[in-house]
């Protein structure tokens, strides 16, 4: 019999997503992270929704949240001004660009200018 022709549904039907098994991610060597030298790491200076102050937006890092604090603790006190790290991206006050490539290549990552 056809499912719904006449009311009838059959019990314990298949259903993709039923048991909690099924809704688990499968359980693999971890994914190792990509080393410093090979990030595509972009610093680029912007001032869009900021009020027109111009922010220094690093992007491209991938590390734990952990890591995205030490290494804003570290960029802030070489620059000297004071930012912020969220969703992935570090953001300096001011125009850094320069100063924060600098850094960046010292600590192993190799960074570009991006924008303006």
């Amino acid at each position: 019999m056809q499912p719904g022709c006449d009311g009838w549904m059959p019990k314990g039907g298949w259903q993709e997503f039923s048991s909690a098994e099924s809704l688990q991610r499968p359980s693999g060597p971890a994914a190792e992270p990509t080393a410093k030298a090979q990030q595509l790491v972009r610093v680029q200076p912007t001032r869009g929704g900021k009020g027109g102050k111009t922010v220094t937006v690093i992007r491209g890092l991938e590390m734990d949240a952990a890591g995205f604090k030490a290494l804003l603790k570290k960029l802030k006190t070489r620059i000297g001004s004071g930012g912020t790290a969220k969703d992935g991206v570090i953001e300096l006050q001011g125009n850094q660009v320069d100063l924060a490539l600098e850094l960046l290549s010292k600590e192993g990552y190799r960074p570009k200018r991006a924008g303006g």
